[in-house]
């Protein structure tokens, strides 16, 4: 066990104890009206995506005023649906939702990078989550610079234009390198200015390391293997050891600058599959492992992380990637580690993609009550809970939020 690791159980079993007090008190001296409903435990969470403005602002360039209405109504939606924390990608494109000295305003926020949009968003997005009792953690995108692979898109005086070495293109995006060590510092340095200036929660990553294959296409980074592979055998482990390095350091300075701070990741929802590694889940889906080179259940091991949220997008019974086998999976990972799982929940997917039963993400969430290490749920995303899920996401607060 390593010393994070450690620390992690021992504050899991303090915050147990506490808890258990708790209600022994309340047991011995009973408690009525409002003061007998305690409040959740449990993490309620909602993505709220910003790049192609999928969620939030609704698209780029509009008045600040209107973006802030935009915003107040998803937290409004958030309260209305009994969540409690919500989950904001504030750095989707090597770029920033507040005055960063390391990288440009994001252009999704005003149509143009580089251009501010006359108040600083990242405050604003936190005191109002604030306002509502929602915990807010700050979601970043680590090594995507755009969804263009043209460099010369960027604004002049980006970090990606004044150092080509640090990045490459693949499927039509431009990436950095997590080959090229000062990229990955860079990064770090990026996100921890919005960590230790801002009032944050949590500090978030999501799925995307490496990129996701493209058919036919090769990660040109053998050169950067060249330099920098020194010691290991083979490619594919040095670039997962280049994502653990960020994913570990990212863990140290997170809780360096913000002892109470959560530092966590929502990596895609298969690590291996058994026919791979026995360790795996009884799944045959793309692995994380081997794919996008995302070690996410050595993360687990290590306590690298504060919770794990795996994006466990397929519906009970699904042919390849079940439900059901993954969460006891996740469960059974994080089972005497001291991380927290959230399970991922793809409310987008509602009436699409072959799931087109109102009642399964509320069966998620019976599903997932039978497993104790499984401590909440986040929704992806906002826009979609007012939409196409609408309907899955009244029944589900109806049959499970509604105590509490």
């Amino acid at each position: 066990m390593t010393r994070t690791q450690g620390l992690r159980r021992i504050r899991a079993d303090v915050v147990g104890l506490a808890l258990g007090l708790v209600a022994i008190l309340l047991g011995l001296f009973g408690t009525t009206g409002a003061a007998a409903k305690a409040p959740t435990t449990e993490l309620r969470g909602m993505w709220i995506a910003s790049v192609d403005n999928i969620d939030w602002p609704s698209k780029p360039g509009l008045p600040a005023a209107q973006q802030q209405d935009e915003y107040r109504k998803l937290l409004d939606q958030a309260v209305a649906n009994k969540l409690n924390a919500v989950f904001v990608q504030v750095r989707p494109t090597a770029d920033a939702f507040w005055p960063s000295p390391y990288e440009p305003w994001s252009h999704w926020l005003t149509g143009q990078q580089g251009r501010g949009p006359g108040y600083d968003p990242l405050r604003f997005l936190i005191d109002e989550a604030h306002k509502r009792g929602l915990r807010f953690h700050a979601w970043f995108n680590p090594y995507r610079i755009s969804m263009k692979d043209d460099p010369n898109a960027l604004v002049p005086e980006h970090p990606a234009r004044k150092h080509p070495e640090w990045t490459f293109a693949y499927g039509g995006k431009l990436y950095y390198n997590p080959g090229v060590p000062q990229a990955r510092e860079f990064v770090i340095d990026a996100i921890m200015h919005a960590v230790a200036n801002y009032d944050v929660d949590g500090a978030h990553l999501d799925d995307y390391f490496y990129p996701y294959p493209v058919k036919d296409q090769k990660i040109p980074d053998e050169r950067t293997f060249a330099e920098h592979g020194k010691g290991f055998d083979n490619i594919e482990d040095w670039r997962r050891h280049n994502v653990n390095q960020l994913v570990s350091e990212l863990d140290t300075r997170v809780h360096r600058a913000k002892p109470g701070a959560k530092f966590g990741v929502s990596p895609f929802g298969i690590w291996r599959n058994a026919a791979s590694d026995p360790a795996g889940s009884q799944t045959r889906g793309l692995e994380s492992y081997s794919a996008i080179y995302a070690d996410s259940r050595k993360w687990v091991q290590e306590g690298w992380v504060d919770y794990i949220a795996p994006q466990v997008y397929w519906q009970i019974g699904h042919p390849a990637a079940d439900y059901a086998a993954l969460v006891p999976w996740w469960s059974k990972t994080v089972a005497g580690t001291g991380v927290d799982l959230y399970i991922g929940q793809a409310a987008y997917r509602v009436g699409r993609e072959g799931w087109t039963d109102p009642g399964e993400l509320s069966a998620h969430l019976s599903l997932n009550s039978k497993y104790p290490g499984v401590r909440g749920d986040i929704y992806f995303s906002a826009k979609s809970l007012a939409t196409n899920a609408a309907e899955a996401m009244a029944r589900l607060v109806k049959e499970h939020y509604s105590v509490r």
